[in-house]
């Protein structure tokens, strides 16, 4: 069974740089007018203010305003500024690219050394149609990726101005909002695998965010790991600071609270908070599992990280003015800067989501763990789906609901709060492995073969 748990440590797809903020308890996130990255504004996957959709009927278009296909493999969530939406895909020269869904332990990396065409795409968020797609980079992958990875998993980022893809291995890139490049960055071979079998390449997935002029990124990998701060205008470093890990496909999150704004990762060897000015390391953190994915989340004054591979799978709630090494020392559940903590109940690849004082944390098997959000004590355990289907995706908010989408594309609502209820269960009719995004009344879903907009309202 172990061999089986480490071998499926590659699932990092929906891993995302975020930005974080501090919001008050309980405290109502307004409807989303843009979604500029992973998981959209402070990356707390909640937009409230309007009515969203409980159920829809995808071949039957009820609910549904428009789909649009979206060729290529590509895990990368939707993101959106006013009324354009970018999405990205990676384009095989073979005519039906390996992409195998579910729970299993294969290790072995997609043999495809075709020549492929990395590509973004600009859809408009009223119809659908695509406005602009530009051919980023042509040519075989320098790495292997993972038969449930593509080599476009990592989100965009946009602010409105500038539109920021990373694609690992081929580079990081930034455009207008038009599709002209402005500038690029070449990172070399990120080496990103499984570091117990370097052999088993499974791709990069972390994205990248923009905050205050700065493109973040951390590239957790085989060598020469790091944490660095980027120009937004020219690409040139800004800080940046070396990490002593393991591949991994957790992201960074900024904690904009407190007596200094600090970028927080996950990590195997090492979580932390860094300076964001400086990049300097404000606190560690160590104990989990070794292939962490989950985006640390900020909310109600605590930074929540979890991660579920190998021995350990915790979650930990970490105080906004943790500083030092806060690692729990045996037999502790807590100390002066980790709030609570729990050891077994972690999830693997999804991104919990705090949500009306609540924490929800969805397993890749699907089971639904719900704590309160101060004090860790759990509400409830449930179970979403049969056992056998994968929660790649992370889970989004609003409108007093939530939305777990399976990997077979079934999509749970669940009404928010201590009870369980299940409101709906739909179908995409496609595998689902993005996160979705949400602005207004409408959510966006991007499957394997297409980008699906929902709305009661259409």
């Amino acid at each position: 069974m172990n061999r089986v748990r480490s071998s499926i440590g590659t699932l990092f797809l929906l891993s995302a740089v975020v930005v974080l903020s501090l919001p008050v308890a309980g405290q109502k996130s307004p409807a989303a007018a843009n979604w500029p990255s992973f998981r959209g504004p402070n990356a707390s996957g909640v937009a409230d203010g309007q009515p969203l959709p409980a159920d829809w009927d995808v071949p039957t278009s009820r609910n549904v305003r428009w789909t649009t296909p979206i060729p290529g493999l590509g895990h990368s969530s939707p993101v959106i500024w006013g009324d354009r939406l970018f999405v990205s895909s990676a384009i095989s020269g073979m005519a039906k690219p390996e992409i195998k869904t579910g729970i299993y332990g294969d290790v072995t990396s997609v043999k495809d050394d075709t020549s492929h065409r990395w590509v973004v795409y600009c859809l408009d968020t009223r119809s659908g149609k695509i406005l602009w797609e530009k051919t980023v980079v042509s040519g075989v992958p320098k790495i292997k990726r993972h038969p449930k990875s593509t080599h476009a998993s990592s989100t965009l980022a946009t602010d409105g101005r500038h539109v920021v893809a990373f694609f690992g291995s081929e580079g990081l890139y930034c455009f207008d909002m038009n599709g002209t490049l402005l500038w690029k960055r070449d990172f070399g071979v990120l080496e990103a695998a499984w570091y117990v079998a370097p052999a088993a390449q499974w791709e990069v997935g972390s994205s990248p965010v923009i905050y205050q002029d700065m493109v973040l990124i951390q590239c957790d990998v085989l060598h020469d790991s790091f944490l660095a701060a980027l120009s937004v205008n020219d690409g040139h470093d800004i800080w940046r600071t070396p990490r002593a890990d393991v591949p991994t496909w957790g992201t960074p999150a900024v904690l904009a609270a407190g007596p200094q704004t600090q970028v927080v990762v996950n990590g195997y060897k090492h979580a932390g908070g860094y300076d964001l000015k400086t990049g300097k390391e404000v606190w560690r953190l160590t104990g989990g599992g070794d292939i962490p994915v989950p985006t640390p989340v900020v909310a109600g004054g605590f930074v929540y990280l979890t991660n579920a591979h190998g021995l350990l799978s915790p979650v930990y709630a970490i105080k906004a003015t943790a500083t030092g090494d806060i690692s729990l020392k045996p037999g502790e559940s807590s100390n002066a800067y980790v709030a609570w903590s729990v050891p077994r109940e972690g999830a693997y690849m999804a991104t919990p989501i705090a949500y009306r004082d609540l924490l929800y944390n969805i397993r890749w098997n699907g089971i639904l763990l719900c704590y309160e959000g101060a004090s860790g004590k759990r509400v409830y355990q449930e179970r979403l789906g049969s056992g056998t289907t994968a929660f790649t995706s992370s889970p989004v908010a609003g409108d007093g609901k939530i939305y777990f989408s399976s990997e077979d594309g079934d999509v749970f609502v669940v009404k928010a709060g201590p009870s369980f209820e299940l409101v709906a269960k739909n179908s995409m009719g496609d595998v689902c492995m993005a996160s979705p995004a949400i602005v207004g009344d409408t959510i966006y879903f991007r499957t394997a073969s297409r980008v699906v907009a929902l709305s009661a309202h259409r």
